[in-house]
């Protein structure tokens, strides 16, 4: 390929008596995936991988909106734009003024269903309780974009930072922890950080340089059982190292049983990446 563009690919494909145009390209830092006038369960898929890959996704259609926390509000059948950010954000935006009609901070959680013949995105707040519910008739246009930001593309090796950072100190994945090996090869790919807990137990170490959904535990799920299986051991344990997680991986990692540890590359990277948000902060509305 010429130019800035790695690799574009265009392709139609039929689902239920529509042709959903699907557009891809990749590039420097960005990869792209766009669907045009696709069916609500075609939205659906595209829209389930983009939240586990952590994507940003753009939905363009004809939708209704409604928001009950605070206070509450209903915004009748109308075009609009929604942004949701990987990192909780969701913003509904017309083609008037600069501000969004309705939106959701960071650390609120995304999740897609399709229900009575409508394509529903809700991003919902647990503290305090809110949620804000865009149901689609139609979707004209929806993108996901994976995109590394420029100081993402200038670091060096992020994740490595991060795991020297623990092969320092092993104390920050837990007290006892002996790190063994890194990229130890598996079945499923290479571990991050193999190593054993103070008890003996064999432990996998993944290791993300950002805010992660539940795409990231099936994958440490993935290595726990890979090398369960090449082992014969049935006691490994699995900790994922994130600067933070998503509510469903949060659950999704209760589940399993797995540890998390809030750690990132940098002391400024660790914990929460959520922005401070004033929860008296009086919402934008559609009346502005």
């Amino acid at each position: 390929m010429h130019g800035r563009a790695a690799a574009i690919h265009r392709s139609a494909q039929e689902s239920n008596g529509r042709v959903v145009f699907l557009r891809r390209l990749a590039r420097e830092g960005v990869s792209v995936e766009t669907l045009h006038r696709p069916a609500h369960r075609d939205a659906l898929v595209a829209l389930e991988g983009a939240f586990d890959r952590g994507d940003m996704v753009v939905v363009f259609g004809r939708c209704t909106v409604e928001y009950d926390g605070r206070a509450s509000s209903s915004l009748g059948p109308g075009d609009r734009l929604l942004l949701l950010k990987p990192d909780g954000s969701a913003l509904v935006h017309t083609d008037e003024k600069r501000t969004p009609v309705n939106w959701q901070p960071p650390g609120s959680e995304h999740r897609a269903s399709v229900r009575d013949g409508r394509l529903r995105v809700q991003s919902r707040r647990t503290t305090p309780e809110e949620v804000l519910d865009v149901r689609f008739e139609r979707v004209d246009q929806l993108s996901a974009f994976s995109v590394a930001e420029r100081a993402e593309l200038a670091l060096t090796g992020s994740e490595e930072d991060l795991r020297n950072r623990i092969l320092d100190d092993p104390a920050l994945v837990e007290e006892g922890f002996e790190p063994l090996e890194t990229e130890r090869e598996t079945m499923a790919g290479p571990v991050d950080v193999f190593g054993r807990d103070g008890e003996g137990r064999a432990v996998v170490v993944e290791l993300k340089r950002r805010r992660v959904g539940p795409g990231a535990v099936r994958q440490l799920q993935g290595y726990v059982d890979a090398v369960g299986r090449e082992t014969g051991d049935e006691t490994v344990r699995g900790v994922l190292v994130a600067p933070s997680v998503t509510d469903r991986a949060a659950a999704l990692l209760d589940e399993r049983g797995f540890g998390f540890v809030a750690l990132g590359p940098d002391e400024g990277e660790n914990g929460d990446e959520s922005e401070d948000v004033d929860p008296d902060r009086e919402r934008d509305s559609a009346d502005d």
